[in-house]
C-alpha cells in the first residue's frame, strides 16, 4: 500500500511537471507565431510582441483558457516576466547616459512626469479605468510594454489589464512610429533634432528605432541615446511608485505590505554589467549581445502572451476604449510638447 501511494505521488507529480512544461511550451509556441505574423505585409510594423497578443486574445475568445496547461502559462506570466525585464537592463548603457545624456534626461523627466499627469487627469475626466490608465500612462512616458511590465507587480494589477495595457501602447506606439516617418519630410528639423523629438516622445525602443532610422545614422544614436535616458528613469520612477501606494494603503493593514520588486535589482545589476563589464573587463562579441537581445525578446513575448489569454473581449469594450482614447489624446500632446522642447 505505501509503496503503491508513493507510486501515484510520483506519476502525479510527473503529470504536473509535464503539464507545467507544456504551459511554457505552449506560451512560446504563441509567440512564434506572433513571430510569424509579424513577418507578413502590413504586421511587420507591428511587431512579434503586439502579434503574439493578438493572437493569445484571440485564442481566449473561440477556445476559452487552457486551464490544464494553468501552471505553465502562470509561470511565463510571472516568473519568465520578471526575468525579461532583468535581462532587458543590458539595453540600458548607464556610463553613456550619464557622459553624455544628462541635458536629455531633463526633458525625458518632464516627459515621463507629463505623460503621467495627463493620463491621470484624463482617466479622472472621463471616468476610465485607473489601474489601465495609469499602466499606459507609465508605458508612454518611459518605455512601452517593459514599463508597463516592470511597474504591473508593484501596483499588483490584473493579468488582463497589464495585458491590454501592453497591447495598446504597442498597436498605438507602432501607429506614431509609422506617422513620425511619414511627416519627417515635412518639418523644419535637422536629423538631429528630429532624433531627439523622437527619442523623447515615441513609446518604446522598436518604435524610435523605426522612426528615426530613415533620417540617418547621427538622427538614430541621438534617439536612442533619449530613449535611453526614459529606461535609466525607471528604476527611481518605481521606488516612487511604491512609496506613494505604501502612503494611500497606510490606513489599511491588509494592502500595507507592498513587495519590493527584486527583479528591478537584477535590472540594475545587469544594467552595470552590461555599462562597465562586457566588453571592458569580460570580453564579449556582438553576436552574444545580439542573442541575449533576441532571447529577452522571445522571453517577454511569451509572458505577454500568458497575459494575454487572461483577457476577455467582452471586458474590453467597457474597460479599455475611454483609456485608449486618453493615451490616444496623451500621445499626441506629448508629440507636440517634446517637439517644441527639443
Amino acid at each position: 500500500m505505501v509503496n503503491q501511494a508513493t507510486n501515484e505521488r510520483k506519476k502525479q507529480k510527473a503529470n504536473s511537471f509535464i503539464k507545467w512544461i507544456a504551459g511554457i511550451l505552449f506560451t512560446f509556441f504563441i509567440a512564434f507565431l506572433g513571430y510569424l505574423l509579424a513577418m507578413l505585409p502590413g504586421f511587420d510594423h507591428v511587431g512579434q510582441l503586439a502579434c503574439a497578443i493578438i493572437i493569445a486574445v484571440v485564442y481566449r475568445q473561440f477556445f476559452g483558457y487552457p486551464d490544464l496547461l494553468r501552471n505553465g502559462i502562470t509561470f511565463s506570466t510571472k516568473k519568465l516576466l520578471r526575468l525579461a525585464i532583468i535581462l532587458y537592463g543590458l539595453k540600458l548603457n548607464i556610463d553613456i547616459v550619464l557622459h553624455d545624456g544628462l541635458g536629455l534626461l531633463v526633458r525625458d523627466a518632464f516627459v515621463i512626469l507629463f505623460a503621467i499627469g495627463l493620463m491621470i487627469w484624463l482617466a479622472k475626466m472621463l471616468k476610465a479605468d485607473k489601474d489601465i490608465s495609469l499602466l499606459l500612462g507609465i508605458g508612454t512616458g518611459v518605455c512601452g510594454a517593459a514599463a508597463i511590465a516592470a511597474v504591473a507587480p508593484i501596483m499588483k494589477t490584473k493579468d488582463e489589464d497589464t495585458a491590454i495595457s501592453v497591447g495598446i501602447i504597442a498597436l498605438l506606439g507602432t501607429v506614431f512610429a509609422i506617422g513620425y516617418t511619414l511627416v519627417r519630410p515635412l518639418l523644419p528639423l535637422i536629423p538631429i533634432d528630429y532624433g531627439i523629438w523622437s527619442g523623447i516622445s515615441l513609446h518604446e525602443l522598436a518604435h524610435v528605432a523605426i522612426a528615426a532610422e530613415p533620417a540617418g545614422e547621427d538622427s538614430l544614436a541621438i534617439a536612442l541615446l533619449a530613449k535611453l535616458g526614459r529606461v535609466f528613469l525607471l528604476v527611481p520612477l518605481c521606488f516612487i511608485l511604491i512609496y506613494f501606494i505604501k502612503n494611500k494603503n497606510s490606513g489599511d493593514q491588509a494592502k500595507r505590505k507592498v513587495e519590493f520588486p527584486w527583479f528591478l535589482i537584477g535590472f540594475i545589476m545587469m544594467s552595470i554589467v552590461g555599462s562597465f563589464i562586457l566588453g571592458d573587463i569580460i570580453p564579449v562579441s556582438n553576436n552574444v549581445l545580439e542573442g541575449t537581445s533576441i532571447a529577452t525578446t522571445w522571453i517577454l513575448t511569451a509572458a505577454m502572451v500568458g497575459l494575454g489569454l487572461n483577457v476577455n473581449l467582452k471586458d474590453l469594450r467597457t474597460k479599455a476604449l475611454k483609456p485608449l482614447f486618453a493615451v490616444t489624446i496623451t500621445s499626441i500632446c506629448l508629440s507636440i510638447i517634446a517637439y517644441f522642447i527639443i
